[in-house]
């Protein structure tokens, strides 16, 4: 599906990417928050994923008291849940933008100028063709949001447990960067996709994310892409940005559970194709299948018993 043509408008037009789902209670303060963090001219593109409760039309009412000449919005209601990656590829080919921002509805806190100052850093570093916040936890302490692409001996790392043993340890913690405190600028493999900010050219180059990867780890991959078209992702921990992580993973906590360990497998398969690459993949896929299991068990178990005390 080619992208539009591109944008003319100046100054620089940033498109806005939002997939939304159940998200009533958390897209309020999302789009009030992101208003106020640029004074860019917006093109904010939202797909919801057949939610049912009552986000479709919270949308409709927020959107409608908000409309300027500098703030254009389309709203894409689909007619049952497409998965977030195909949705956010429904979205990411109507962008017109000269920047895309992809953007979780769990999000919120912008500074006055947060998305302006992100955007600042692409227009002054030609080499740089992704830009990302600092994020934080509600009680606004920084949340650890950069990683390193996964190899096979960070899932044994994990299953064992080593990288909680080694937390700050550079090898058995490296993929979630234990060894990094998050307050220092740098670029980095890939910073979560809850809040990514990237150049037209970029997407030109790395193309629509991947829907192989229905949830987890397509920013993992279209990550992967950028640095493979030559291009730098560069972390900006002066912009602050509040992130409620896994709310919307938590609404279909056994089902979330299940995808994410498949993408992982998916992943691993996709960038591991040779002799040992394929040996470990399997083990790594029976790894993940039964770290699956027990995981979705004990989350019935506790839910049971949550509901027995009751």
């Amino acid at each position: 599906m080619p992208l539009p043509a591109k944008a003319t408008t100046s100054p620089a037009k940033i498109s806005v990417i939002l997939v939304t789902y159940q998200s009533a209670a958390e897209i309020k303060g999302c789009l009030e928050s992101l208003l106020q963090a640029s004074s860019l001219p917006l093109q904010i593109l939202i797909a919801d994923n057949a939610s049912t409760d009552g986000t479709q039309t919270l949308l409709k009412n927020i959107l409608a008291n908000h409309k300027s000449e500098n703030r254009t919005f389309e709203f894409f209601l689909q007619t049952e849940n497409i998965g977030f990656t195909r949705a956010l590829n429904v979205l990411l080919a109507r962008a017109d933008g000269d920047m895309t921002l992809f953007l979780n509805p769990d999000t919120s806190g912008w500074p006055p100028d947060g998305l302006d100052r992100l955007a600042q850093h692409l227009l002054d570093s030609p080499s740089i063709g992704v830009v990302a916040p600092q994020l934080l936890h509600e009680d606004r302490k920084i949340q650890p949001s950069c990683r390193r692409f996964p190899k096979h001996r960070d899932l044994f790392f994990e299953m064992t447990g080593l990288s909680k043993l080694f937390s700050r340890s550079a090898f058995f913690n490296g993929w979630k960067m234990g060894d990094f405190d998050h307050t220092m600028a740098r670029d980095v493999d890939q910073p979560q996709g809850a809040c990514l900010l990237a150049r037209r050219e970029v997407i030109e180059q790395a193309g629509l994310w991947d829907e192989e990867f229905p949830m987890f780890f397509s920013d993992v991959d279209w990550c992967r892409r950028v640095w493979a078209a030559g291009w730098q992702i560069r972390f900006v921990p002066e912009v602050k940005v509040m992130h409620h992580q896994g709310v919307s993973v938590h609404k279909r906590r056994a089902a979330m559970i299940w995808t994410s360990h498949k993408s992982f497998y998916d992943y691993l398969c996709k960038y591991h194709r040779d002799w040992r690459g394929k040996i470990l993949n399997v083990v790594a896929g029976i790894t993940l299948m039964v770290a699956a299991i027990c995981r979705i068990a004990g989350y019935c178990l506790r839910r049971m018993a949550r509901r027995t005390e009751q």
